[in-house]
């Protein structure tokens, strides 16, 4: 219990870090709240015409809500390759402190920012007409999952510094698989459309179960005649946006360690 308490606050203390370092140099989070702002208007009125205006203006905030918490990810993956570069991790290292915490640390204060992320998304949804329509338990269930999948995807971009070691290669593995989980998914459009074996990919991304998962809690219906999928997945969206998120943790916060133990060790 000791332990568990002292790695708590060592990561307490290495996500306030961070923090500070957000606030004393604010172009770190430009991308972080003009990339949300950027794809709700280009989707929206570049796109949203076509494929149901009004009504799929409002469809299409909750995929929004998933790509955005997913393409943060890749800000943990520079920001901690950032600390490896600088040496930073190095003196963490030194000092008589958690493992965990430099690299729980990150997860947490990414979590934070990816908090200001979903409110900026959630705000300019209000703008083109997003509402919500259940009551406060949705409401509060939908945060919690979108947050829970932001910080499982985070220990992905942690997994990714870790064994790049710097921040131009952080940068690009960081980014290069982001696109096509976000967008062979159902987070903007139906997957009915889609080829048989992507339809199949995008039936289980957790990315269309996040979407489908945040519509659902918020009420956000599609617009008429776009397609729905069928299957455990689309059926279950809430169940299964929560469970691959504690899978992705699963999978990445031992490997992550397990990275970090062996750097550490050299």
């Amino acid at each position: 219990m000791n332990a568990l308490m002292r790695s708590v606050s060592d990561s307490g203390v290495v996500a306030h870090r961070n923090l500070l370092h957000v606030v004393r140099t604010p172009g770190s989070m430009v991308a972080g709240v003009i990339q949300p702002v950027m794809f709700v208007l280009l989707l929206a009125f570049v796109f949203g015409g076509s494929l149901g205006g009004a009504q799929y203006r409002e469809f299409l905030i909750g995929g929004i809500f998933a790509q955005t918490l997913l393409f943060n990810s890749s800000f943990t993956a520079v920001g901690l390759a950032n600390d490896l570069q600088k040496g930073i991790v190095d003196r963490y290292r030194s000092l008589p402190m958690s493992r965990i915490a430099v690299i729980l640390g990150r997860t947490l204060s990414d979590l934070a920012t990816s908090s200001l992320s979903l409110l900026v998304t959630a705000v300019c949804g209000l703008l083109i007409g997003w509402r919500v329509t259940t009551g406060a338990s949705e409401v509060v269930l939908g945060v919690a999952l979108l947050l829970f999948f932001a910080f499982a995807t985070s220990w992905i971009g942690v997994f990714i510094a870790l064994t790049a070691r710097s921040v131009e290669v952080a940068q690009s593995l960081g980014l290069v698989w982001l696109f096509p989980v976000a967008f062979v998914s159902g987070a903007f459009v139906s997957i009915e459309g889609m080829p048989a074996p992507l339809r199949v990919v995008a039936e289980w991304n957790p990315v269309t179960a996040v979407a489908s998962a945040a519509r659902e809690l918020f009420g956000n219906a599609p617009p008429p005649g776009l397609a729905q999928p069928t299957g455990w997945p689309a059926e279950n969206a809430v169940l299964y946006a929560a469970l691959s998120s504690a899978v992705i943790i699963a999978v990445f916060a031992p490997l992550a360690l397990r990275r970090y133990v062996l750097i550490s060790a050299r």
